[in-house]
């Protein structure tokens, strides 16, 4: 197990420092603000401790409202707002210095049969044995790989991304709003379903709104742009044990205001449909003037 693995279920061990209150820290990742991801996680670990472990997430809601700083902790205050027959809700508040950064409310639910039907997984895409891990593209690109998006695929990191096309990082032509990557955890996951989605709403934030950049030739390491999430919602429709890849198929159908709307479908190997997601997020051209 890798040292990124290991220190990302560390800091998923929330911290209980009172009655529907806990605390989280953040790793040391060099970055200027916590992970969206992270925050996600967090909170919805925050929510789990309150809920019978009978019933799991079925969905999620949350808001960005400041970036999170990752020197300090981050506290997590929930709320138990319902606790009916088959439904459990929460509200989850993360603050810091006093301030709400983020709020999440989540919905859990018994296991129940019902009638099923899901999206089918695209065809014809290859297989992550048959694409390049971000290492491998740096090689393969060469000087065409800006310096930023190359820090990045360089570092160790507890998710392990294998992207299927990567033009949107080497040239500013305008692309169909559409992407999908392979992902996966890169390390042992404990069995333990609470745990696992957890940790597939921390992979959810990964790559998603850069979509909405694709239609305008940007990416997200263009330093010309202001980007940071919003909101972001998603739907936990099966189990999966995060011992093998996903496939996560990502659009855009809109940007408008400095905003863009991003969807995900993350899909096992074998073609199950693990989960739905949407964010916006804000992507602003910088100017010297705004504050």
């Amino acid at each position: 197990m890798t040292a990124a693995i290991t220190n990302l279920l560390s800091i998923l061990d929330l911290e209980r420092l009172e009655h529907n209150l806990y605390r989280g820290r953040s790793p040391s990742s060099g970055w200027g603000r916590v992970y969206g991801g992270q925050v996600i996680s967090q909170a919805l670990v925050a929510a789990q401790r309150t809920v019978p472990p009978e019933r799991h997430v079925h969905s999620l809601h949350c808001y960005f409202m400041l970036g999170g700083d990752p020197t300090i902790p981050i506290v997590y205050q929930v709320d138990r707002l319902r606790d009916g027959g088959s439904f459990t809700t929460r509200r989850v508040t993360a603050i810091q210095n006093g301030a709400a950064i983020f709020s999440l409310e989540c919905s859990f639910q018994v296991d129940e049969h019902g009638m099923e039907h899901q999206m089918p997984m695209p065809a014809g895409l290859p297989q992550p044995e048959e694409t390049k891990t971000q290492i491998e593209l740096v090689d393969a690109l060469g000087v065409n790989v800006p310096d930023a998006v190359r820090r990045f695929w360089e570092k160790e990191r507890p998710l392990e991304i294998r992207p299927i096309v990567v033009e949107h990082y080497t040239t500013r032509d305008r692309l169909p709003p559409y992407q999908s990557v392979w992902i996966r955890i890169s390390g042992e996951v404990p069995e333990d379903r609470q745990l696992q989605s957890a940790l597939l709403a921390y992979l959810s934030d990964m790559t998603l709104l850069d979509t909405a950049n694709f239609a305008h030739g940007r990416n997200a390491f263009d330093p010309e742009l202001q980007m940071a999430s919003l909101d972001h919602a998603m739907w936990f429709h099966r189990p999966h044990p995060l011992d093998d890849w996903l496939l996560y198929v990502q659009d855009s159908p809109n940007s408008i205001g400095a905003r863009g709307l991003s969807r995900g479908f993350l899909y096992s190997r074998d073609g199950r449909l693990i989960a739905s997601v949407a964010q916006e997020g804000l992507i602003r051209l910088r100017t010297k003037h705004r504050k």
